[in-house]
């Protein structure tokens, strides 16, 4: 009896192993090309997410686990959010200038639009498009935005740290998440071209259309 459950723990963990191995695998691929089951595999990472995060910690850089999840998440999602119509577009607030006149609110930071950075051009395009515009503080803001005034797409820029997790956390939820990865990260001065966040939202055209 003992060594039947013994046969069948091992089986199991060497074929978590070997899922999780190709699910990299692929996650790795998916910065370079599409690829398809993109959602199985995404799904397969975040079910082995811990354990494969503590190797990376150990044995290179769990940022680079974050970007493989999070380009697999984006073909996963991406004719899914083209098809939402009610969205939402949310910014770090670590790009903001330095001396930043915008203050705090229950919905997050408000720009004032002084043209120091690249936020509030940013906000216009959001709003051109449809999109409901925050400046947040951290991934965990999503579920307070969510409460107050659901949606079901968010575009998410951020670290990739941070759009995995909130990704993470929108599964099962009814809300899709498309996410832009800063182009430098960090606590303040985080930077991101223009050019490719309004090529997003050009490519998706405005909420409620097909993509």
């Amino acid at each position: 009896m003992y060594d039947l459950i013994g046969k069948v723990l091992i089986g199991a963990v060497a074929i978590s192993v070997l899922l999780s191995s190709f699910a990299l695998f692929v996650s790795r691929i998916s910065l370079n090309r599409h690829v398809r089951l993109a959602g199985i595999f995404a799904w397969v990472l975040d079910l082995f997410y811990l354990p494969i995060k503590y190797f990376f910690c150990k044995l290179s850089d769990p940022r680079i686990l974050d970007s493989w999840m999070v380009s697999l998440k984006n073909i996963a999602h991406y004719h899914a959010f083209g098809r939402t119509r009610n969205r939402i577009m949310l910014l770090p607030h670590c790009m903001r200038f330095l001396d930043c006149p915008a203050y705090s609110s229950r919905y997050g930071i408000q720009c004032k639009e002084c043209g120091r950075c690249i936020v509030g051009q940013l906000k216009r395009d959001a709003q051109k498009y449809g999109y409901r515009f925050y400046i947040i503080t951290g991934s965990s803001f999503v579920k307070h935005v969510l409460k107050e005034k659901p949606a079901d797409g968010i575009l998410v820029v951020g670290c990739n740290y941070e759009i995995n997790k909130g990704m993470r956390f929108l599964r099962g939820k009814n809300v899709i998440a498309y996410g832009v990865p800063l182009e430098s990260d960090g606590c303040y001065n985080t930077s991101i071209s223009y050019e490719k966040i309004a090529g997003i939202l050009e490519e998706f055209g405005p909420a409620g259309n097909s993509v």
